[in-house]
């Protein structure tokens, strides 16, 4: 699995932390995973959080779950203009494609000439080694190519459902599967 894939629960997946998640992959090695949940809004604004970035996070304004590891520590993706080279910019570190790791020690105002935007995450979700291929095994994941745009998604977009609809048949069906089966 390579960096910048997305990772969308499966339908059976009932645990509540990941439930209808999408999660980003920063990094997939022999030691284990790291990525962020892309689509878990918290109560808390940016501008309470990291005043100075709030001008430059996507809607909503608001600091995502990236996951249950570590939530007192802010991780940062930006999506970097187009056809931009962001290779030896200090403070941006390459992911996939035009998705970067942004250093939130970086100038902001600096940032805002290179980035479409960022989204800035507390805590993220890890993943040691193996666990994720036992899970990838019980189907608890579907993996997925990823958009730049999955990371900066406006407010109100069921983000599972849309990187679903994206893939052939028949995964693509799964994004009419209801959240609730009692109810259908």
């Amino acid at each position: 699995m390579q960096a910048g894939t997305v990772l969308v629960s499966a339908p059976t997946l009932v645990e509540p932390t990941f439930r209808r998640s999408v999660v980003f992959m920063i990094e997939h090695n022999d030691s284990g995973s790291l990525g962020v949940v892309l689509n878990r809004p918290s109560e808390s604004s940016v501008q309470s959080v990291l005043p100075r970035w709030h001008d430059l996070a996507a809607k909503p304004k608001a600091v995502f779950v990236g996951g249950p590891v570590n939530q007192t520590a802010a991780l940062c993706l930006g999506v970097v203009k187009a056809g931009l080279d962001v290779g030896g910019i200090a403070g941006l570190q390459p992911v996939a494609g035009r998705v970067v790791l942004v250093d939130l020690d970086a100038d902001a105002d600096m940032m805002d000439e290179l980035l479409d935007g960022v989204r800035i995450f507390a805590g993220y979700s890890g993943w040691g080694m193996g666990q994720l291929e036992d899970e990838l095994a019980r189907d608890d994941w579907i993996t997925c190519a990823s958009h730049h745009a999955d990371v900066l998604v406006p407010p109100r977009v069921d983000l599972w459902g849309r990187v679903l609809r994206r893939q052939p048949m028949p995964v693509a069906l799964l994004a009419t599967h209801p959240l609730d089966l009692s109810l259908n």
